[in-house]
């Protein structure tokens, strides 16, 4: 009963590591040091959209011990002795290699790549996160500079 205890504790531990905000990646948020700052703007036209990954920063820890005591706990049900402890070892490796990939996976956001060609003529292209309405042809607004930009629809 412990061990089922546990192991459900440590599955919705690595279930919360999907729960970090996202929304930071998205053309509507802005950071609170880009609050009170006078920024750039300039207006464009979406010459292509691309559907693309942003990797959010994952350290891997969550999952990997998480998935990590997943697979010891369920390694150490199979056989007795010295095969046991080996079986718990393989089971907490491979969940360890398992649960860090999930939590990579769970921590990618659905993005888009946009080519905008800018009223002056030049071409910039930005990633953010996916957002209904980027179309090509539609036109935009870039507010801030080249290295810290948000796109908005007009």
């Amino acid at each position: 009963m412990k061990k089922l205890a546990l192991t459900l504790a440590l599955a919705t531990t690595l279930g919360l590591t999907g729960c970090a905000n996202q929304d930071i990646f998205s053309g509507d948020v802005y950071t609170g040091s880009q609050a009170k700052e006078a920024r750039s703007i300039s207006y464009g036209k979406i010459v292509s959209v691309r559907d693309v990954k942003i990797q959010a920063q994952s350290e891997g820890i969550i999952g990997g011990l998480g998935g990590g005591a997943i697979g010891g706990i369920l390694g150490s049900t199979v056989g007795g002795g010295k095969g046991q402890d080996i079986a718990t070892a393989v089971g907490a490796i491979a969940g360890a290699v398992v649960g860090n990939k999930a939590e990579q996976k769970v921590n990618q956001v659905a993005s888009m790549e946009l080519v905008i060609r800018k009223d002056n003529g030049q071409e910039i292209v930005v990633v953010q996160k996916k957002e209904a309405g980027f179309l090509p042809g539609k036109r935009v607004r870039i507010v801030g500079s080249s290295s810290d930009l948000n796109v908005s629809l007009l």
